[in-house]
C-alpha cells in the first residue's frame, strides 16, 4: 500500500478547478487524477447555490506530489503569499515550465510567475540552492545579483556569475 503524504495543499479556484486540474496535470510528467467530486443538482439555499456540476472536490497528483482543489466561487483568490517551487535539473526544463505556467508578464521576476490561474510558481535551478549555500559570500552576492535582475532564471549566466566572470 502506498504511504499517504501528511499534508497536501488545497487550491479553491472560482468555478474553473476541473479546468486547471486537467491543465496541470498536462504539464507535469508522472501526473494523475485521482477523484472528481461534484456538487449535488438541486441545492436551492446557501453558498453552493447555483454550483451544480462543478467541482466540490479534486484530488490529483503533479509528479507525485498530492494536491485538493474545489470550485468555492469568487470569495477567495490567489496571491504571491503562497507559491510553488519547481526543482528543474537543466536550462530545458527551466524553460518548459516556464513556457507552460507564466501567464501574466508583469509578475514575472526572480524566477517567480503566475499562471492563467492566479497560483505563484517559483521555477527554480537545483542549482541555485547550491550556489546559495556556498561559504564565499561574495560568490554569493554575484549570484544574488545575477538572480534578482532576471525574470526567469538563466542556468548559464549565474553559473557566471558564481564564477566571477561577469
Amino acid at each position: 500500500m502506498p504511504s499517504l503524504q501528511k499534508i497536501t495543499p488545497c487550491l479553491w479556484f472560482d468555478m474553473n478547478c476541473e479546468e486547471a486540474i486537467n491543465y496541470y496535470t498536462s504539464v507535469f510528467p508522472n501526473s494523475q487524477i485521482t477523484s472528481l467530486q461534484y456538487y449535488p443538482e438541486g441545492i436551492q439555499e446557501g453558498p453552493m447555490k447555483g454550483m451544480e456540476g462543478k467541482v466540490l472536490t479534486g484530488i490529483f497528483e503533479l509528479d507525485g506530489q498530492r494536491f485538493m482543489a474545489l470550485d468555492g466561487g469568487p470569495i477567495f483568490k490567489f496571491n504571491e503569499s503562497v507559491s510553488f517551487v519547481v526543482d528543474c535539473e537543466t536550462q530545458e526544463e527551466v524553460d518548459h515550465y516556464w513556457e507552460k505556467l507564466s501567464a501574466v508578464p508583469e509578475s514575472e521576476q526572480c524566477g517567480w510567475c503566475k499562471d492563467k490561474f492566479g497560483v505563484s510558481w517559483q521555477i527554480t535551478p537545483s542549482v541555485l540552492g547550491t550556489m546559495m549555500a556556498d561559504n564565499d559570500p561574495e560568490k554569493v552576492a554575484r549570484v544574488t545579483n545575477a538572480f534578482m535582475g532576471m525574470k526567469k532564471l538563466d542556468i548559464a549566466q549565474l553559473e557566471k556569475a558564481y564564477a566571477g566572470e561577469n
